[in-house]
């Protein structure tokens, strides 16, 4: 009986033995080698390396023909110019290795050696001679004609050096040297105009002009000269051209166009509010009243630093153009350098308008400002002149008259016509008028502060500094130069700057990279621009 009991719990034992080796070999699943790196590793977004750029109304590639924005935009990666400008409207080299200004109206420049055009051949001398030619040539009629209005002559000195003379001073004249410069020896014995060549003429630039099916597409330029000092991750930019905006509009809202610059203050109402990327930066425009600083009244500084205050400019534009103008200033506020940290303030605010009135001796009687000097009672009423064939600039007339009259200044509007305003700017014969500018890409303000400006202005410490600017080329004094001058112009205030007007590059949230237009270009740091 003991016998069998053993041989049965021995029986039992082989068996679990049996069941527990089949468990370890059989039983047990093995986990996927790459379970891991499933739930942690995550898959990076495809990059791609062109882009679709739009053109409205096409005319021509070549930068020197073309009377297109759009072309002069994308122009600005295939032709380059002798000084380029920056993000903060800074001359910089580009083709140019050194420039100097050797008299008032002579510069010698000095190009960097060893750049080829995209067809192999050398950058010399002799393709900006070629180059500043053909744009004064009136039979080529190039929008850089006013650049080079008041060359009178080029020297080529060697094949990389050049001496450019005008036939006057011209202030900050280098800021005049950012046209394209395009190749001689591509054009010799051709017609600059009507040649085939224009089809895709060859640059010294990031990309280079190809044909694909009759559609222009830039493609890398492998051998530029700027490589060793910025790689591009972009090999191909699509040129897509259109007859109307609504087609553009249409395509960037389906995905076919990656980015577009647009003036329109309604963009939102043709593509909607989301979906897309928007910056904005100020345009040249920019609308200012001219005060008569020779005027009986207006003579009186503090009149017009009283009236700099009474003014609501952030109404005008809500009024005007449903708050999508900037405020403005002072000239320089577009983002140039030289505006610094000395910023100009004279927000609207009707007491202190009031209060500099009363200090400087004026009571409000009879609903008007008066003051009485050696027993003459003068009362606080001033023509405004506006041209009556900008209703933007009526309107603007009208708001500033209801500004003013709120703080008891007595306003009369003369609503000129084309040839009447035009001889009261030429005259003078104004207490305020208001007009406008289109801004240079330059920091020169003899408009507002030379001989013969708007307001009749004339400070002997500023005459000085005007002049003394344009020959300075050290940064720091220029900005100390350019500092003092806003003080007297905060002081005196012989202009009142109102506003300008807004531009915005509206892109596809799939466009990466560093992406900071301006007025200038709106291609910036495009080497690290692509898609995804």
């Amino acid at each position: 009986m003991k016998s069998n009991i053993i041989k049965y719990i021995f029986i039992v034992i082989v068996i679990g033995l049996v069941v527990y080796s089949a468990y370890l070999l059989y039983g047990k699943k093995e986990e996927p080698v790459n379970k891991i790196e499933t739930v942690n590793v995550q898959q990076e977004a495809e990059i791609i390396t062109n882009i679709r750029i739009p053109v409205l109304n096409f005319d021509t590639i070549n930068p020197i023909l073309s009377k297109n924005q759009n072309v002069q935009d994308i122009s600005r990666l295939v032709y380059e110019p002798l000084l380029n400008i920056d993000e903060n409207y800074k001359i910089e080299l580009c083709l140019a290795s050194q420039w100097s200004k050797t008299s008032n109206t002579s510069y010698v420049i000095k190009l960097k050696e060893n750049i080829k055009w995209q067809d192999g051949n050398m950058l010399t001398a002799k393709d900006v001679q070629f180059t500043i030619d053909k744009l004064k040539d009136t039979n080529v009629n190039s929008i850089y004609a006013y650049n080079v209005q008041h060359v009178i002559s080029v020297e080529v000195i060697d094949d990389n050096t050049i001496r450019i003379n005008l036939d006057k001073e011209i202030p900050f004249f280098e800021y005049n040297l950012t046209f394209p410069i395009m190749s001689y020896r591509y054009y010799e014995n051709e017609d600059f105009v009507n040649t085939a060549r224009n089809t895709t003429p060859v640059g010294t630039g990031r990309f280079k002009v190809t044909l694909e099916n009759d559609n222009i597409v830039l493609k890398q330029n492998q051998n530029w000269w700027n490589n060793k000092n910025e790689t591009t991750k972009l090999t191909q930019i699509y040129i897509l051209k259109y007859s109307n905006m609504g087609e553009i509009y249409n395509d960037f809202k389906i995905g076919n166009i990656d980015l577009f610059a647009t003036s329109s203050l309604e963009i939102e109402n043709y593509i909607g509010t989301i979906g897309y990327n928007t910056k904005e930066y100020m345009g040249r425009e920019l609308d200012f009243l001219a005060l008569n600083c020779t005027s009986n009244v207006l003579s009186n500084k503090e009149v017009r630093q009283a009236i700099s205050y009474a003014i609501d400019k952030q109404n005008i534009i809500s009024a005007l153009y449903s708050d999508k103008y900037y405020v403005s200033n002072f000239p320089l506020e577009y983002g140039n350098y030289l505006y610094g940290d000395n910023k100009v303030n004279y927000e609207y605010n009707t007491e202190k308008a009031k209060k500099i009135l009363q200090d400087n001796g004026w009571t409000y009687s009879r609903k008007t400002w008066q003051k009485t000097q050696d027993y003459k009672t003068t009362k606080l009423k001033l023509n405004l002149v506006v041209n009556s064939t900008n209703t933007k600039r009526v309107q603007a007339a009208e708001n500033i008259k209801t500004s003013l009259e709120n703080t008891g200044i007595t306003i009369n509007i003369i609503k000129a016509n084309d040839s009447q305003y035009k001889k009261y700017l030429e005259n003078k014969n104004y207490d305020m008028i208001l007009t406008g500018v289109y801004i240079p890409y330059s920091p020169d303000l003899t408009t507002y502060f030379g001989e013969n400006n708007l307001a009749n202005f004339n400070n002997q410490e500023l005459n000085e500094i005007i002049k003394e600017v344009n020959n300075i080329t050290d940064e720091k004094l220029l900005k100390e130069k350019y500092s003092r001058i806003i003080d007297i112009y905060k002081e005196e205030i012989p202009y009142i700057f109102l506003y300008s007007n807004r531009k915005t590059l509206v892109y596809s949230l799939n466009l990466m990279g560093e992406i900071t237009p301006n007025n200038y270009n709106i291609f910036y740091n495009i080497g690290s621009w692509y898609r995804q």
